[in-house]
């Protein structure tokens, strides 16, 4: 839970890396969140709860792609790669592939490892 509350403190923070645990960790509980509301307007049968689940999705857009972009930034990859996600198909096998990579070791044009970083050995 603190990486999903991490990962939403820099809400529109497009610079520096994200670990794979921040990531993952941030979209599984965006999913988990989305599918309970959808769950619960669908068994309620409430248009006001599918509208909070509407209104859950946009609040958590920025958030989803600044962290996408930060996770492509550790991989040693452009944030414009998250673009390759509009391609059907390939482009999300592509992005699933980027985002399950391991970080670039060291220092790269993005910033400091943030593994290393919370390691406490980054080299200065």
């Amino acid at each position: 839970m603190s990486w999903f509350i991490e990962a939403l403190k820099k809400y529109a923070v497009f610079s520096g890396r994200a670990r794979r645990k921040e990531y993952w960790n941030f979209a599984l509980f965006v999913g988990i969140i989305y599918v309970v509301l959808l769950v619960i307007a669908l068994a309620s049968k409430q248009s006001a709860l599918l509208g909070l689940a509407g209104l859950f999705y946009l609040g958590v857009l920025i958030p989803s792609l600044a962290v996408a972009v930060r996770r492509l930034h550790d991989t040693g990859r452009s944030g414009w790669w998250i673009l390759i996600g509009l391609v059907p198909l390939a482009g999300a096998i592509v992005l699933l592939v980027f985002t399950v990579s391991d970080s670039t070791p060291g220092p790269n044009q993005y910033g400091p490892n943030p593994k290393e970083v919370a390691q406490g050995y980054a080299a200065v």
